[in-house]
């Protein structure tokens, strides 16, 4: 996670997704959207799991929900620089993460703008009409509500399986790694 490969990955894939946008004609009306999941795809948790033993040690819910309130995840370079590219490319860019918006909303959105993640569409966290529904259900309903409302969704990019499986995917969808936990 530190030694370089990790980093070295992340900028590898971030520039075929940057090869891939650079061939789409944005049609210029608002609906032309990508999706980007938020914890380990934009922002990082690598400080906070280096305590875990990077995913070793069992997950904790209320140990990760003081990290995240502390609001110190560091942006992840060349998710900044997708996200920088999406944005002047004129996409609209939604966050879409299972973060519970009434305990991590306004932390989350304060992390974001403070690390440049700023002119996103939409940031959608998880509420209470989605509680007990596995990531990929999850996901899947917001994508669908997306396409619902017009929006055409060129990419999807996450860290884990589960942002990427499911209904409304998108023309193509892009796996970060991510060797430090699992997601079902």
């Amino acid at each position: 996670m530190v030694g370089g490969q990790y980093e070295h990955d992340l900028n590898f894939i971030v520039d075929t997704i940057i090869s891939y946008i650079d061939g789409i004609l944005v049609a210029g009306d608002g609906f032309d959207a990508w999706i980007l999941d938020v914890d380990d795809t934009c922002i990082s948790n690598v400080v906070y799991y280096k305590g875990k033993r990077y995913g070793c040690d069992p997950y904790d819910p209320q140990g990760f929900k003081s990290w995240a309130l502390e609001g110190w995840c560091s942006a992840i370079p060349a998710a900044l620089r997708l996200f920088d590219r999406l944005i002047e490319a004129g996409f609209k860019v939604f966050l879409v993460t299972g973060r519970d918006e009434e305990t991590l909303g306004q932390a989350t959105r304060q992390n974001l703008q403070s690390q440049g993640f700023t002119g996103y569409e939409r940031l959608i966290l998880r509420t209470a009409e989605y509680k007990g529904q596995s990531a990929v259900m999850y996901k899947s309903g917001i994508r669908k509500q997306l396409q619902g409302e017009g929006y055409r969704i060129w990419g999807n990019v996450g860290d884990q399986w589960s942002d990427l499986q499911g209904e409304c995917t998108g023309n193509r969808t892009f796996k970060l790694p991510n060797p430090m936990y699992f997601v079902p």
